[in-house]
């Protein structure tokens, strides 16, 4: 016989473990493996027959349209989901007598668990059988209708509140009231569940007691607590469902669930959280989704924040690292946060990879910081986690569906600045002063030193000393500011920060470094987790042009905050910089299906439109800026300018065609320029470039006029037309010139360009 995974005592040569707790070939008990601090296995539910075709019952109706909708689960009779085949888990239970953490009851080789048996350790019996049968009446109020299930700590039974119209209810009781361990859970789940009320975690209505059916208990009686019976499916079977591809668990939207399920999850746990308790034992098998929602149940492992020593509950394939290895002691809000990662990998792991674009990376990053092994590098608070979700959820549902679906940043503010170095704005008049007669459309890729002044500003942190300060609104420049941060004497994090960014705007490097520095001294420990230092240390590296060593401090940022623009902005630069398209198309999309008033995603996907030829694509994603958004004039004073330009190409580069051309005059008159006035210097620049590319047009166009539509002005002289207008615009520029050099540059031009005489 081989030694098998249920016997490790070194005595033993070859046994045959049978689940009993004993080897039946050396009759001596067998070893057990001791969880550390009093850890203790949380088992699974038993399976049966019964159930198993009871979930078959169970139909899903597709979700509505709103972002935490989940699909509508429609549950059979309660009748039907009374257990009546009950058989322990395989998994086995908690001895639990005088303490003992050992593992009884165990499956083995295929056979069903043990109803009763002896523990490998103490020796002492065990017996797992439901204690209630159906008709019995619990508490003089409660009638019994059958098992429903057995779970970590006793059976859970369906009944009938006899006082209140039959109005069904779940109780839960012990499997063996001679488990200590057991009986101060239960007592602990009481106790924390009388307190409790939130639509997302099982309400507890009672507590009673029965006469119990076994000899040798301390009083007894057994005791039930009362609880709102919650029909619905497990996210275990959830699970299968999604691998099964089965109903609205098999449609693209799957993974929209799945961080729904996170969101709504988080949302209970937070309230625990700021409650001082923690629930130890998340997993799909404790987290029920009935009808539209989703709700907590099981609670027999929720302890005080704190509270030292004693028994953890929970399953050690869902549990922290540090709780497996420090028990009790290694519990805190990021332990949970650990399995709440964990319970949406087991979801997701069978959805399988059905998002567009960035969403899969965004829905991986966010899952691997709840999940890191670091307790630090993880969330730091169930309502930080969930903000992330959200915004991943967003992003995921906006690539699925090409519909924007926005939600402001709480933790950077819109900034007026755009990821744009020239589309966006009207030439100024040094484009006709340089001397360069055909000069080719710039698409508008801003310099690195540039760009920090045009990302996203992080929003001070509300609980720092210094944020009150920061929030007060100013008109000082950057110097003055910086000097106004240090006569406060703050002692902050957010104020060197601010006075960081403020160096760089004023190129003032080195000094920049030092506050960074500073800040990072404030942070102490922390600073290797805040997701604000990458994020001023990719500033720096852009101003000094090192545009790769950015690119991997705000790769660290995206990791910390999967769920904001900012850091794909800055991803989507970088990557655009160093001329990765595919990458820099996958990040600027993200935020601009997102968010349609994200111009500088839009402007930065016109960019990379342009640079493929593609005219119209860049004007239909710049068109797409809504009037809502501060970028919405720069994107249409843009769409002419692209429309109207010479594109990289040739020796003179590519000119527009007489559509382009057409709709570019016809945008012009509406566009909002010269404080609304309808002539002005701007609008006269404008013109006279959009003129100036229609002359070499012209000029390149062999096809008769009659046979072109009647050209761009309708006229029958094209270029006599185009002429007049460009001298008269090229002389109201020569107005602007500063000096007498540039208006006779200017004159020279309108010289050049003006037709010859008909007489």
């Amino acid at each position: 016989m081989t030694r098998t995974a249920d016997c490790d005592r070194r005595d033993c040569r070859g046994c045959a473990a049978d689940g009993t707790g004993f080897c039946h070939v050396t009759g001596r008990p067998l070893a057990g493996r001791d969880g550390p601090g009093g850890l203790t296995e949380s088992p699974p539910t038993a399976g049966t027959k019964r159930r198993i075709a009871a979930d078959r019952l169970f139909t899903a109706r597709p979700a509505g349209d709103g972002l935490l909708d989940l699909p509508f689960v429609e549950t059979p009779s309660p009748e039907d989901l009374v257990v009546e085949d009950w058989q322990a888990a395989p998994g086995g239970r908690v001895c639990g007598w005088q303490g003992c953490t050992q593992v009884v009851g165990r499956s083995y080789a295929g056979q069903p668990a043990l109803i009763t048996g002896y523990c490998s350790r103490c020796a002492h019996p065990f017996d797992f059988t439901p204690q209630l049968a159906p008709g019995d009446v619990v508490g003089e109020q409660y009638r019994v209708v059958g098992c429903l299930a057995n779970g970590g700590l006793g059976w859970v039974y369906l009944a009938q509140d006899t006082q209140l119209e039959d109005h069904l209810v779940a109780l839960k009781g012990l499997i063996h009231t001679g488990d200590r361990v057991a009986l101060h859970l239960a007592g602990e789940e009481r106790r924390y569940l009388t307190l409790l009320d939130h639509p997302g975690i099982v309400r507890i209505i009672n507590y009673v007691t029965h006469p119990s059916r076994g000899a040798g208990e301390e009083d007894g009686r057994t005791g039930y607590i009362v609880m709102e019976f919650v029909d619905g499916m497990s996210l275990s079977q959830v699970r299968d469902r999604i691998a099964r591809r089965e109903g609205p668990f098999g449609e693209p939207r799957v993974l929209e669930y799945v961080l729904a399920y996170g969101c709504r999850i988080l949302d209970a746990l937070d309230y625990l959280h700021r409650e001082s308790l923690v629930y130890c034992d998340l997993k799909p098998n404790n987290v029920m989704h009935h009808a539209g929602r989703v709700k907590l149940i099981d609670l027999g492992a929720v302890r005080r924040l704190g509270e030292p020593g004693g028994t953890v509950l929970g399953a050690r394939g869902f549990m922290a690292p540090e709780v497996v290895d420090h028990g009790a002691g290694g519990l805190s809000v990021r332990s949970d946060l650990f399995s709440v990662g964990m319970t949406l990998r087991a979801l997701s792991d069978e959805a399988g990879p059905r998002v567009p674009g960035l969403g899969s990376e965004s829905y991986e990053r966010a899952v691997a910081r709840a999940t890191a092994e670091d307790p630090r590098s993880r969330f730091a608070s169930a309502r930080d986690m969930a903000e992330q979700l959200r915004g991943v959820l967003r992003e995921v549902r906006a690539l699925r569906t090409e519909r924007e679906h926005p939600e402001p940043s709480t933790l950077f503010a819109p900034t007026a600045a755009l990821l744009d170095a020239s589309l966006g704005r009207v030439p100024p008049l040094e484009r006709w002063l340089s001397g360069e007669r055909r000069p080719v459309l710039d698409v508008g890729l801003p310099a690195p030193e540039r760009v920090p002044h045009d990302l996203p500003v992080p929003h001070p942190d509300p609980e720092d000393p210094g944020a009150a300060l920061l929030a007060q609104p100013t008109t000082s420049g950057p110097r003055r500011l910086i000097q106004q941060l240090y006569a406060s004497g703050r002692e902050s994090v957010e104020i060197p920060l601010r006075q960081c960014r403020a160096h760089i705007e004023l190129g003032e490097l080195q000094s920049a470094r030092e506050r960074l520095t500073a800040a990072q001294a404030a942070l102490g420990t922390a600073a290797a987790y805040d997701w604000r230092v990458p994020w001023h240390e990719g500033l720096l590296h852009l101003a000094h042009r090192d545009t790769t060593a950015a690119e991997g401090d705000f790769d660290r940022v995206y990791g910390s905050l999967p769920g904001e623009y900012a850091p794909k902005l800055a991803l989507g630069y970088c990557a655009e910089h160093r001329g990765d398209t595919a990458a820099a198309e996958r990040y600027y999309q993200a935020v601009w299906q997102r968010n349609r008033s994200q111009g500088s995603a839009a402007f930065g996907l016109a960019r990379l439109r342009l640079a493929a030829g593609d005219r119209t694509g860049a004007v239909d994603l710049l068109s797409g800026v809504p009037e809502v958004s501060r970028h919405y004039d720069a994107a249409r004073t843009a769409c002419v300018r692209i429309l109207a330009g010479r594109l990289p190409g040739g020796d003179a580069g590519a000119l527009p065609d007489l559509s382009h051309l057409t709709e570019a005059l016809t945008r012009l008159p509406r566009l909002y320029l010269d404080e609304g006035h309808r002539t002005g210097p701007a609008r006269d620049r404008l013109e006279a470039e959009l003129l100036d590319v229609a002359l070499d047009w012209i000029r390149a166009v062999t096809t008769p006029a009659a046979e072109r539509n009647d050209g761009l002005f309708g006229t029958d002289d094209e270029e006599f037309t185009i002429r007049s207008r460009l001298e008269h615009k090229l002389r109201g520029l020569a107005r602007q010139a500063r000096t007498p050099a540039g208006l006779g540059t200017l004159v020279d031009l309108a010289n050049r360009v003006r037709p010859k005489t008909r007489f």
